[in-house]
Formats: structure tokens, C-alpha cells, sequence
């Protein structure tokens, strides 16, 4: 599998830390690769921010920044930012796009935030979930952070897209982890993923606390067309990825 996504660190600990989701070895190779391409400029990063709507003045905690293209979209329509992600090279080049703008922070989605309850309106997680085996932890901690009528906006790659490139083809009903090689940049890195069924995330969601508001199958930006028009056929007919919008209820005090 050759593709590159908006999700910059790998959040997840395992006992093959070192050898897979190493995003410290890749960070200037995948910010250069996934600056302008298909399948991050005019599809993810679209997405979410078509998604997010209307920004100015929100609070937007931007899990898994990266090295800050929806970070500094996101600020550039008035929203006022905080970005964390684990990876400390992809942090490096954050700085060095946000400047001050952004506050930046290196901080596990394993781990607790380092954010007072309610400190955001919004959370936005592009393509960072699927790391993760078990979603609960993290969606507690991002719910926590969120203010009572705040939203979390967050993208995974779609379930169908991994039971069907994986031979044999796994259990749809169980939550599987696969394994394949990225190349960037002439690059070959090892990359370690977790494939739930639908249910299994929407369940997750309102386990921690949110109410489901949208689940999203877009179409990539017009403008692909011309640019990419033998991927934009293919991105067009086929899933990617699965955008949700979930929301805090405006009176809640915590999850159940």
C-alpha cells in the first residue's frame, strides 16, 4: 500500500515502537509529500474544514497537528489554535510554518492532556483514530477538554478500504491491526494501522460521551479534476476515508 495521509505520529504504544509509525525518521520527507498531493490538499484537509464551517474566534485543539497545514488553515479563518502531536521532527516543522501563531505542545493521545476541562470548543483529529486500538481512553480525555456544546471533528480511513486489501480478508466485525510499507520520497517506512467496523467507532463515540451529528463520505475539491484526473476518478468511486462530526450535549457535565 502506497499512500500518504494527514496524520502525523503514531499515538499508540506498542512493544514495536521503534521499528513502526516512526514519524521522527520520515517528518521532512511526508510534510514535502503531503503538502499539495490528492488525497491530503484536496480531499482530508478539505473535508475537515468544510466540516469545522465557520471558525472565528473558536478554541480548536488540532490533535495530531502534524506539521501544521490544517493548523494554519484553521487559524488563517480566524480560529484560535493549539496543536499537539507526539512526533518531535513534525512539531520542528509546525514551528517553522505557525511561527507564534499556534501553541505547540508534545503530548501523547496515550496520555492525559495537559488541558484544563473545557478548554476547547473544538477538537479536530485528522486522520489520527486509526492509529489507536482502543479508541476509549483518547475519546474521554478529548471529550473531557471539550466545552459543553463542543465538537469533535475527526477523519479515519475508511473500514471497507482495509478488509478488502487485506488477504485473507479479517473478520469485518472485529477490531484487526495491519501492517505495510509507505514509500515517501523513495522512502519505504513501516506503518502499523487499526481497522474497526462502523458500529465499533460509533459505539466509541457515544461510550465517551458524544452524540453523533454527522458521518461524512465526501467528494475531493473540484479543482482536482484537472490537476490529478486519473486519481480523482479513482478517489471519486472508491471510500478513502470516514469524517465524523460528534458533539458534547450542551448540558452535560461528563460521560456517563
Amino acid at each position: 500500500m502506497e499512500r500518504a495521509t494527514d496524520v502525523p505520529a503514531s499515538f499508540a504504544r506498542s512493544r514495536d515502537q521503534d521499528q513502526v509509525n516512526d514519524y521522527d525518521s520520515f517528518a521532512e520527507a511526508y510534510a514535502a509529500d503531503t503538502e499539495n498531493n490528492l488525497v491530503n490538499a484536496y480531499y482530508a484537509r478539505p473535508a475537515m474544514l468544510a466540516l469545522a464551517g465557520d471558525v472565528t474566534g473558536r478554541r480548536i485543539l488540532d490533535a495530531g497537528c502534524g506539521s501544521g497545514p490544517l493548523s494554519a488553515a484553521l487559524r488563517d479563518r480566524g480560529a484560535i489554535v493549539t496543536g499537539i502531536d507526539a512526533s518531535a521532527g513534525m512539531l520542528a516543522l509546525a514551528r517553522r510554518r505557525l511561527g507564534d501563531d499556534v501553541a505547540l505542545h508534545m503530548v501523547d493521545l496515550s496520555d492525559p492532556l495537559p488541558f484544563d476541562d473545557g478548554a476547547f470548543d473544538d477538537v479536530v483529529a485528522s486522520l489520527v483514530l486509526h492509529y489507536l486500538e482502543d479508541w476509549g481512553p483518547t475519546l474521554a480525555e478529548l471529550r473531557r477538554v471539550l466545552r459543553p456544546g463542543g465538537r469533535l471533528i475527526a477523519s479515519v480511513d475508511h473500514p471497507f478500504v482495509a478488509y478488502t486489501f487485506q488477504d485473507p480478508r479479517p473478520d469485518y466485525s472485529a477490531t484487526t491491526s495491519y501492517t505495510f510499507d509507505w514509500t515517501i520520497n523513495g522512502q519505504s517506512v513501516p506503518m502499523r494501522f487499526w481497522r474497526k467496523p462502523l458500529h465499533a467507532m460509533t459505539d466509541a463515540f457515544t461510550t465517551a460521551g458524544f452524540r453523533l451529528s454527522v458521518i461524512s463520505e465526501p467528494q475531493p475539491d473540484p479543482a482536482a479534476r484537472e490537476l490529478f484526473p486519473d486519481g480523482f476518478l479513482d478517489l471519486s468511486t472508491k471510500p478513502c476515508f470516514l469524517f465524523f462530526v460528534v458533539e458534547v450535549p450542551p448540558s452535560a457535565a461528563g460521560p456517563a
